[in-house]
């Protein structure tokens, strides 16, 4: 771009480069290499429009020029307008031109001013327009030429009327300037800003969005405008990127539709699902790159319509396909302003993908989507996306450490799997520990789980094991039995499809019944510590709720927070809201009736781990007790076990006096285990006070002081005869 103003236009090689890209001295890119050959011939009209002003300008050494309108210029004006600059440009030197980007297309290179024409629809005018208002942003030269001919030094770049007769359009010709409205494929893909609308049509501004001229020069950055709204295009090569899986029969019947020509499509996300990750590689499969939206971003913008109009350009700038979610922040109920955007993604000229757990409403949009699930990753991929991520950190297994195995507890999607295997192996530096353990593993899950379910929820982190429950064995077979229904059920309930139909979840549920203190809510923890799940046990004051109707809203929360989470929702006295269905008699029984209803269905379309706690197994509605998978009583301990539980929670930091006869105990205090942790924590008390390890009479007076708050007889001198109390 270094001719002299007079130069003549020249002819383009056919062989090597067009003419006007080989003024570097090095070797561009082809991308580079066609823009400034068309920049080349553009610059062609520009110097010819100069030279014939002029040969036609009185005084065209006037330094005041632009600046003033002498009584000549204006009956100049009056009596000889100036006709459109005719196109001098040769045909043929565009032809050549074009030739030769679209065999260096073919050789697999990216032509981005070609690909710009074909994907925003753009006829060899609009090419020419675009170019005569990128000139002054490549070369600060054509500010003066731009301003010399608007015959206005303060006007340095070209206008539409200017941009027109450059090209050898007429400026009152309707067609042509149709191509600068807002419908135009220039203004309305914003790839052309036009500028002052005050102004009259003609001495309107054209300028070309930065973002633009960076793509149109080879960037492949996004434009900042989006920044915290979407991530960075990928694909096609390679997937969609770090968390990718693998093709299914959903991603290609995507694939096809959108080679087909279909623009939207709806993926219904299961949890443990990964909607984003199928949509992104349907995509790669099409041919096309990836550009995520975040939803939730979008609607917190201050201006939603003019960030997305943005998105738009770059999809179409990447040759991309906006993958939209989660659809569940938009309700188009909450106002105009949520279905107007809705209306507005579904009607975007690029393939758009949304994704969601709803199910699609009907009324969200005018075109029917593509609609298909996405349904949660097997356990094998999810084993392979930690190995990935681990290996990307440089992280080694322990070799007893089965990852396959180790995660099939657990429902996570992609993502939360690459996210858990690096929290997993920093977990293990924190230890010090060479290769990550089971420990590190589950720990790593447990960071995933999110925080609102502890809003509604107490959460307990387990700290015991199976070492620690003292219980018979049919009913620790029980306990092993309702862990080994969670690690299998995806293989069970979703391979094998052994509960199909009727809108069932794949969760677990267990009842533990049993007196006061026989372990239930231990036996709890411990199932948990053994799958590697926390335990959140709900909190029945945030649950039920004078007002009707609201306790079930509650319990919809808890439910639909605990689906997203890896663990296991204890529901401790659940007599209290699972409780008998009964005649009605008056509007009181009438809404519990409809509360416990509530309750069956969304049990049976549970899709996580919950238990249910009650001292009086026979309060719960036989409907609950169907549905349930394990149903586990526990018994009063025996002297044995009484025995052993004294051990257990007397533990071994604590001193012991000689006189401590834990046969004893056992034998005279026929008390549950909780009582005999709650005797072992006031002899504590004693000993500390005394300044002494424990005796036998601080095991006694604790023992006296539970019979007494549990209301049992303690006759005079039981103690010291050692006969234990009586109940009454």
């Amino acid at each position: 771009m270094s001719a002299p103003v007079d130069a003549e236009p020249q002819a383009a090689t056919p062989d090597g480069p067009p003419v006007g890209a080989r003024d570097t001295g090095r070797v561009a890119p082809p991308g580079t290499t066609y823009l400034r050959a068309r920049l080349f011939l553009a610059e062609q009209r520009v110097r010819r429009a100069v030279a014939a002003a002029r040969a036609a300008d009185p005084a065209p050494d006037d330094p005041l020029r632009g600046l003033h309108v002498s009584d000549d210029d204006a009956w100049r004006l009056v009596d000889d307008p100036a006709p459109p600059a005719p196109d001098e440009i040769a045909a043929d030197a565009v032809e050549t031109a074009d030739r030769w980007a679209d065999r260096a297309r073919a050789a697999g290179a990216r032509v981005p001013l070609r690909e710009v024409a074909e994907d925003f629809g753009l006829t060899p005018l609009d090419v020419e327009v675009l170019l005569i208002a990128l000139l002054p942003d490549l070369d600060r030269r054509y500010e003066k030429l731009y301003g010399y001919l608007n015959d206005d030094v303060t006007r340095r770049r070209a206008t539409t009327g200017l941009a027109l007769s450059l090209c050898g359009a007429s400026p009152v010709a309707g067609p042509a300037r149709a191509r600068l409205a807002d419908t135009g494929p220039l203004v309305g893909g914003g790839l052309l800003l036009v500028e002052e609308p005050e102004r009259p049509f003609l001495t309107r501004a054209l300028r070309v969005p930065d973002r633009v001229t960076a793509h149109l020069l080879g960037s492949g950055g996004v434009d900042r405008r989006l920044d915290g709204l979407v991530r960075r295009p990928t694909g096609p090569v390679g997937g969609p990127g770090p968390t990718r899986v693998e093709p299914d029969r959903v991603t290609a019947g995507l694939a096809a539709a959108i080679r087909a020509g279909d623009r939207l499509a709806y993926l219904r996300e299961e949890p443990g699902g990964a909607a984003g990750e199928l949509a992104a590689a349907a995509l790669a499969a099409a041919g096309r790159r990836t550009l995520a939206l975040d939803l939730d971003a979008l609607t917190a913008d201050p201006a939603p319509e003019e960030a997305l109009a943005v998105a738009v350009r770059e999809a179409r700038l990447h040759r991309a396909g906006l993958v939209v979610g989660p659809v569940d922040t938009l309700d188009p109920a909450a106002g105009p302003a949520h279905a107007r955007l809705l209306r507005r993604l579904a009607g975007l000229p690029v393939p758009v993908l949304l994704t969601g757990r709803l199910r699609w409403d009907p009324h969200w949009a005018e075109e029917s989507p593509l609609l298909a699930t996405a349904h949660p990753v097997a356990a094998a991929e999810r084993a392979r996306l930690w190995r990935d991520a681990l290996a990307g950190r440089s992280a080694r297994v322990a070799v007893d450490v089965d990852p396959e195995r180790e995660l099939s507890a657990y429902v996570l999607a992609p993502d939360q799997t690459r996210r858990a295997a690096v929290a997993a192996a920093q977990q293990a530096v924190l230890d010090g520990a060479a290769r990550v353990a089971a420990r590190h593993v589950r720990a790593g899950v447990r960071s995933q789980n999110a925080a609102a379910l502890e809003r509604l929820a107490r959460r307990v982190e387990p700290a015991v094991g199976w070492d620690d429950l003292v219980l018979p064995a049919p009913v620790r077979d029980q306990l092993t039995e309702l862990a080994l229904r969670v690690r299998h059920r995806e293989q069970v309930l979703g391979g094998w499809r052994l509960r199909p139909g009727g809108g069932r979840g794949r969760g677990v549920t267990a009842l533990f019944a049993g007196g006061s203190g026989t372990g239930k809510t231990m036996s709890a923890e411990v199932v948990a510590a053994d799958l590697g799940l926390d335990l959140y046990v709900v909190d029945l004051s945030t649950v039920v709720d004078k007002y009707v109707g609201q306790t079930e809203k509650n319990l919809e929360r808890i439910f639909t927070e605990a689906a997203g989470v890896n663990g296991v929702l204890l529901f401790d006295e659940a007599d209290a809201i699972f409780g008998k269905r009964s005649e009605v008699s008056d509007a009181h029984d009438r809404y519990a009736n409809l509360e416990s209803a509530y309750l069956l269905q969304r049990m049976e379309s549970f899709d996580g781990v919950a238990v249910l706690t009650t001292n009086l197994r026979a309060n719960l509605d036989e409907a609950f007790l169907r549905r349930l998978d394990v149903i586990v009583d526990f018994p009063t301990p025996d002297a044995t076990q009484r025995r052993a539980l004294w051990d257990r929670c007397l533990g071994t930091e604590l001193p012991r006096a000689d006189d401590v006869d834990l046969d004893r105990c056992a034998g005279d205090f026929e008390l549950s285990g909780g009582g005999i942790r709650a005797c072992a924590v006031s002899a504590g008390y004693l000993a500390a006070a005394a300044g002494t390890p424990v005796t036998m009479a601080m095991l006694v007076a604790a023992a006296q002081r539970e019979y007494r708050k549990l209301g049992r007889l303690v006759l005079p001198g039981a103690a010291a005869n050692g006969t234990g109390p009586r109940r009454r």
